[in-house]
């Protein structure tokens, strides 16, 4: 089920919920494909059909794209003029669709509180390098969950080597000055962990460690997850630098900074930020992130839940006149927090 567009008039918005999303650090994931050259088992896909999920059935295909280059930049612009700041290119592999050039070389609104984020594999930044240089990304984020071509193999389903993700980073390092790691806690890399820690120290990267989030997808590999306690006790011998926030939207995180470097630990143990429409969600019992991403996909919809696709809404009627976008997107968030979708 995908929620037709509010109707409300733009005039009678009431924009507070929206706001108050953005002020407590909320993100705007966008998904450019859900197509990715890898595998990885844990994959949600930013609740498309994973590909793990469409190798083993042929039937179950993710949405057709819809947007084109210059809808998402158009989208972007009037959501990011209405408050959101915090951008996130996510995929699949988000450098394996054809729209990532025209859309990261135009990103709409440069300020000095506004910033991007690519979130890649890593293994096709070196080939796109070039124009990667060219664009305003403040960040590139790469996920580094193995630390060996058999974890690799394991994790990711690839033949491919380790080599190539790590090769990947070091590019990203050449064209961003921010770049950071970010690694799922689980059995398969639970010997490697440390290692990953140690590469991340050594170029003084900074890296998060996150638990698994449950999905439909992975139920079947609920083992696989453990928890983040083993890298926190260890980051507790490395330095005494440790905070937390609870505060904000999203999941509570430990804080840990070892030789300046900031060690973030996704730590299901602080809570999670669930509002109005959390609070009678059958799914909160295994919902360990609460409200904070508003996730926009290739195919139109916008969705504040990562669990819940019945509280998508589909923007596609509304891409004619995007300044209509922020709109009726301030009227779900509201509709959301209140508890009344």
């Amino acid at each position: 089920m995908t929620l037709p567009v509010p109707t409300t008039s733009a005039t009678a918005v009431d924009w507070t919920a929206l706001r108050n999303f953005a002020t407590l650090r909320g993100q705007l994931r966008v998904s450019l494909t859900p197509v990715c050259n890898l595998k990885c088992w844990f994959c949600h896909n930013e609740g498309d059909v994973p590909p793990p999920f469409t190798h083993l059935n042929r039937d179950a295909e993710p949405r057709s794209r819809e947007l084109a280059a210059d809808d998402y930049v158009n989208v972007l612009r009037e959501l990011i003029g209405a408050g959101l700041k915090r951008v996130y290119f996510t995929g699949g592999e988000p450098l394996a669709s054809p729209l990532a050039q025209p859309v990261l070389t135009r990103l709409p609104v440069r300020a000095p509180d506004v910033s991007y984020t690519l979130i890649t594999n890593g293994m096709l930044v070196r080939r796109h390098q070039d124009w990667l240089a060219t664009t305003g990304l403040d960040k590139v984020k790469v996920s580094l969950h193995y630390f060996s071509d058999e974890s690799f193999r394991a994790i990711a389903q690839t033949r491919s080597p380790l080599a190539t993700v790590l090769d990947g980073i070091e590019a990203a390092r050449e064209v961003c000055e921010q770049v950071e790691l970010n690694t799922l806690v689980q059995r398969e890399n639970a010997h490697e962990l440390h290692d990953i820690l140690a590469f991340a120290l050594e170029r003084r990267l900074p890296v998060q460690f996150i638990e698994l989030v449950d999905t439909d997808f992975n139920a079947d590999r609920k083992s696989s997850a453990i928890g983040a306690q083993g890298i926190i006790d260890h980051l507790r011998t490395l330095t005494r630098d440790e905070d937390t926030e609870v505060s904000g939207v999203g999941q509570g995180r430990r804080i840990f900074r070892v030789d300046g470097i900031e060690i973030d630990v996704i730590h299901r143990e602080l809570g999670r930020h669930h509002v109005g429409q959390c609070g009678t969600c059958p799914l909160r019992a295994k919902c360990i992130e609460g409200f904070w991403a508003l996730r926009l996909d290739h195919a139109g919809g916008i969705q504040p839940c990562l669990l819940r696709e019945d509280l998508r809404m589909d923007v596609r009627t509304l891409l004619a006149a995007p300044e209509t976008i922020p709109a009726a997107v301030a009227e779900h968030v509201s509709a959301f927090t209140e508890g009344t979708l």
